[in-house]
């Protein structure tokens, strides 16, 4: 009996921001650093970034007159109750995308990952309560793990599955990264807030031989690296750090070759037909490829969520999973996400045809 993820939906909102954010944040530094931020904006490879944040008015962004983020500083408790309002809607929106694809009858468990907001009770209780779920579901709520909680809910629900072989579960992810917007002068934070839209996935979990089998997961946080992505809850918001030592971090420890060997189940990166690589940024893909030897197509699917959507922290490696199961099959495939530790963690997969 092996857990298969029978289908993914996913979502995202109607407000793409994302030149909207790059036109403000090129006020905030000076014109020598305006340079190098035009040059990496350039070089980020994201066309598109979406937000649950409305339009003003006369249609500008969040930070124009009227918007969310004009004039004095939205405070953490109003970024709070629009995410109370926000994340169960995009999520129910990514759970409706994927009952399009598989019946949703008969969910035994809800697994709900998100590190963007909080709320008491849970999301998870929300979403059950809205899905009008049975109230013996058992639920589990994956917070604040950052970019590869995805990897955390999924293993989880590969738990369930393999104790309880009838067990039917439903895996959601749902992130509104764009209700954190710091107004900062300074270029690196800028340049870590140009990658973060808002996005959902929903994911069925079973033992039907159906979609992606999982196989085995793997683990691991990379020593004398927790200073290298950090989230600090203030006043205003989760304050985001992402230092740019962090793709060389990466690429160093994949070129580890009992690391590597760990993170592919053994398996020689060539024989790999399947990267579901988390987008969390060119570099950061760059840093992948580069470890494994990959040819220049391998990544081309994280490739197009990073370009369509942006780093959607948690939901994004879904966004992957969705794409490549609506693609050819897949002999060997490896998941595999990056977040706060600095933690990398994944797991193999392959098609049920395969």
């Amino acid at each position: 009996m092996t857990p298969h993820i029978n289908a993914v939906g996913t979502a995202v909102p109607a407000h793409d921001i994302h030149d909207a954010f790059i036109a403000w944040a090129r006020t905030r530094v000076s014109p020598r650093e305006r340079k190098l931020f035009d040059r990496m904006a350039g070089r980020a490879s994201i066309r598109h970034r979406w937000s649950v944040l409305p339009e003003t008015s006369v249609g500008g962004s969040p930070v124009d007159p009227d918007g969310f983020y004009h004039g004095e500083r939205p405070g953490t408790a109003r970024r709070m109750a629009v995410y109370a309002e926000a994340a169960p809607d995009l999520a129910l929106r990514a759970v409706a995308a994927l009952g399009e694809r598989v019946s949703l009858a008969g969910i035994t468990h809800l697994v709900v990952a998100s590190c963007t907001g909080f709320v008491a009770p849970g999301i998870d209780q929300i979403l059950a309560r809205r899905l009008e779920l049975a109230p013996s579901v058992e639920r589990l709520l994956v917070g604040f793990m950052g970019c590869y909680a995805a990897v955390a809910a999924l293993r989880s629900a590969r738990h369930v599955v393999r104790s309880d072989p009838a067990a039917r579960v439903l895996v959601v992810t749902v992130e509104l990264s764009t209700l954190h917007l710091q107004e900062v002068e300074a270029l690196e934070p800028l340049l870590a807030m140009l990658q973060f839209g808002d996005g959902a996935a929903a994911a069925l979990v079973t033992a039907e031989p159906r979609g992606f089998a999982i196989d085995q997961p793997f683990a691991t946080t990379l020593p004398d690296s927790d200073a290298l992505i950090r989230w600090n809850i203030t006043d205003h918001g989760f304050a985001m750090h992402l230092s740019g030592e962090v793709p060389g971090r990466i690429a160093q420890a994949l070129g580890d070759p009992d690391l590597a060997r760990d993170a592919t189940g053994g398996r020689p990166p060539a024989s790999i037909d399947g990267w579901a690589v988390h987008a969390g940024g060119r570099s950061i893909l760059d840093a992948v490829q580069t470890a494994f030897r990959l040819p220049d197509d391998a990544l081309a699917v994280s490739r197009g969520v990073l370009a369509d959507c942006g780093n959607m922290s948690s939901a994004t490696l879904m966004f992957v999973l969705a794409r490549l199961l609506d693609g050819p099959a897949v002999r060997e495939g490896l998941a595999l996400a990056f977040g706060p530790g600095l933690a990398a963690e994944g797991f193999g997969f392959r098609s049920a045809a395969a």
